[in-house]
């Protein structure tokens, strides 16, 4: 018998071995797991992960991986692979996997553009029946198919999509695409609106936007409106967390106008547009315009025609003078949208120093500005200058009077233009709202067609439109050529290329990147007759056209005709009016009878020069945006009722003008129908 001291020592030796024995024969008797797959989850492996998973599988797992796989395809924009992997589904397809099959359909159709097979797909989808990953992909689909136009099935599906996300951002996101929707739709829209009993959300939205228009043009009753409506409705997520555009109404301050430094080239080809404005914005300044008239100008100054070639000086969309007699009479007056503030009030306490921006460099005149004790900087006006302020580091508040071709979005900083491009965009809604859907765009064969094209062509499609024609005409004796030979204007064209801004932006919410539709005027032309022309002429050019047309049109036809005020001057007699008869125009409303006194006072000071005029109601405006300059700035919907239109800004600030259109009626001007 051996002793207990030696069996101890061998029992320790025989311990490891045993337990790497156990160990060794854990490991080889242990099949490779499959790693767990959710066709309801998330996709946030990559598609090569997916298929290779879907090559090892051999169960019933296959086709889930490759559903997921199909998924990841498209989340990576890998279209045409995705659509032969789901052409290579199994036909059997159970319940669950089946969903999945018709939201992945969907979102291959909204990335081929083809939104209207997309929606049916979504239509055969039993919601109830998602997981909610899957829920907020559908929604997201949903939102894609509406080809960015607001509506309540819109409103209704960011709305039903909020409970889902869990990200913060995600939230925020949804937040202000629902404010942005609900503030995007149209009047008739929201008129018609019929909501359930149990849409509460919905219901508050529409409640916060009625407080929203009724105070945005007083940032202190907003301030308290907004604050009523979240103790009113405690459980809506907007109560939680404020759309962007709200949330900054919180911490609103009014700019300091103590003093303005106004920035204007006093010499030089550009000088006698700068006096307008300047007298403008003086005469608002000092009350003059509250009497209802101005006070007499120096000597009528006539703007140089070497002045009106140069692209950098005309501010105005419309530069030919003409000194004949106006025709006050002839215009009715008209009015603008009511819900905005009027003319900022004179103001004795403001300094104004006036700089010369022909005589030193931009950014050496607003360091001076700012030396000097300037709070606010009205200008310059040259847009050659304005594209220097995107390299000063100027901390001043500035109001610049043109627009360059890139805007810089910076919170210091808005654009306030009289440009054609703004008639252009103008027109496009004016058009659009009153039903027409196949517009030709008769431009002169210039910078100024192309810049009118572009401008038009780019908003009509953000309303919804198809391509855009367009035709150009050469010098007015091309033009009497033409009308002598019996030859007419034939309302056809070729289609305008514009790319949209939101062509390249796509939408992630909840891990689904859906890319921003392409509309139908990316992808085809314009069929079907023409039913409406917007001119842009001078009235000389006009006068001629207008008969042209009617040589290949009949009257049958109902096409309609829209102009530019660039054919708006003084001078046009009644057969002129007669011979425009139902042609529609746009103009300041100042030029269109909103105030009469203060519109003869102002012919007479610039000698019925009516660019001059347009000019000088900027300068009033100006007057007013600089005393609502941070209203502008960073209250989305704040609106002036101004001279040269009701004035709104961009998210960029750069001012919109919703002009006042008239019309040629029995040789009269009158509101347009």
């Amino acid at each position: 018998m051996l002793p207990s001291k030696v069996v101890q020592r061998k029992a320790l030796r025989t311990v490891p071995l045993l337990l790497a024995a156990l160990i060794f024969a854990g490991c080889t008797g242990q099949t490779p797991q499959t790693p767990a797959v959710n066709v309801q989850g998330a996709a946030t492996g990559t598609s090569d992960y997916y298929l290779q998973q879907m090559q090892q599988s051999a169960d019933d797992n296959k086709v889930d991986w490759q559903l997921l796989a199909i998924r990841a395809l498209l989340n990576e924009g890998k279209v045409p692979q995705a659509s032969d992997r789901l052409s290579q589904l199994p036909q059997d397809l159970n319940a669950t996997r089946r969903q999945e099959q018709l939201l992945l359909l969907a979102q291959l159709n909204v990335a081929q553009q083809k939104l209207p097979d997309a929606a049916s797909q979504l239509k055969q989808i039993d919601t109830s029946a998602l997981s909610q990953e899957q829920q907020v992909r559908y929604f997201q689909l949903q939102i894609a198919t509406s080809e960015g136009r607001p509506s309540l099935d819109v409103l209704r599906a960011w709305i039903a999509q909020e409970p889902l996300l869990t990200n913060p951002a995600d939230k925020q996101k949804n937040i202000d695409a629902t404010w942005q929707t609900l503030t995007q739709m149209t009047p008739d829209q929201m008129n018609n609106l019929t909501i359930n009993a149990n849409e509460n959300v919905l219901q508050g939205w529409l409640d916060l936007l009625g407080v929203y228009r009724a105070n945005a043009s007083d940032p202190d009753m907003l301030k308290a409106g907004i604050s009523d409506w979240q103790t009113r409705y405690p459980y809506n997520p907007a109560a939680k967390m404020l759309p962007t555009a709200l949330s900054q109404v919180q911490n609103f301050q009014p700019a300091s106008t103590g003093k303005i430094a106004l920035l204007l080239p006093l010499s030089g080809q550009a000088q006698v547009f700068a006096n307008a404005i300047q007298k403008g914005f003086n005469d608002a300044k000092n009350g003059v315009l509250a009497q209802g008239s101005a006070p007499a100008a120096p000597a009528p100054v006539q703007a140089p025609q070497a002045a009106q070639a140069s692209p950098d000086a005309v501010v105005s969309p419309s530069a030919t003078p003409d000194a004949a007699a106006a025709q006050p009479d002839d215009v009715q007056p008209q009015s603008v949208p009511a819900n905005s503030v009027e003319t900022a009030a004179p103001s004795s306490g403001t300094q104004v120093q006036v700089y010369d921006t022909s005589t030193q460099p931009i950014d050496q005149i607003l360091a001076q500005a700012k030396n000097d004790g300037a709070t606010l900087v009205v200008g310059p006006l040259l847009k050659s200058h304005v594209e220097q302020l995107a390299n000063s580091q100027s901390p001043l508040n500035v109001l610049a009077l043109n627009e360059p071709e890139n805007v810089q979005n910076r919170p210091n900083l808005c654009y306030f233009a009289l440009s054609p491009e703004d008639e252009a965009r103008d027109a496009a809604h004016h058009m659009w709202d009153q039903g027409k859907r196949t517009p030709l765009l008769l431009v002169p064969r210039s910078s100024l067609g192309d810049r009118v094209n572009k401008a038009f062509a780019a908003e009509w499609q953000k309303l919804g439109g198809n391509t855009v024609l367009q035709q150009q005409f050469g010098s007015k004796a091309e033009l009497k050529q033409g009308i002598n030979s019996g030859a007419g204007i034939r309302l056809s064209g070729t289609p305008i290329n514009v790319q949209p801004a939101a062509a390249s932006a796509g939408v992630t919410i909840g891990g689904l990147t859906i890319p921003a539709p392409v509309t139908d005027a990316q992808v085809s032309s314009s069929t079907g007759s023409v039913d409406s022309v917007y001119i842009v002429a001078t009235q000389d050019e006009l006068s001629l056209i207008k008969p042209m047309i009617a040589m290949r049109v009949s009257s049958r036809d109902n096409v309609g005709l829209y102009a530019s005020s660039r054919s708006y001057q003084a001078g046009a007699g009644p057969d002129f009016r007669l011979e425009l008869d139902g042609l529609q125009f746009s103009d300041i409303p100042l030029l269109s009878g909103a105030n009469p006194a203060l519109m003869q006072q102002a012919a007479k000071s610039f000698n019925n020069d009516y660019s001059l005029v347009r000019l000088y109601a900027m300068g009033i405006d100006a007057w007013t945006l600089a005393n609502h300059f941070n209203e502008m700035r960073s209250l989305p919907g704040f609106q002036i009722k101004g001279d040269t239109g009701n004035l709104s800004a961009t998210q960029d600030c750069v001012i919109n003008r919703k002009l006042v259109w008239s019309q040629y009626r029995q040789g009269q001007i009158v509101p347009a129908s």
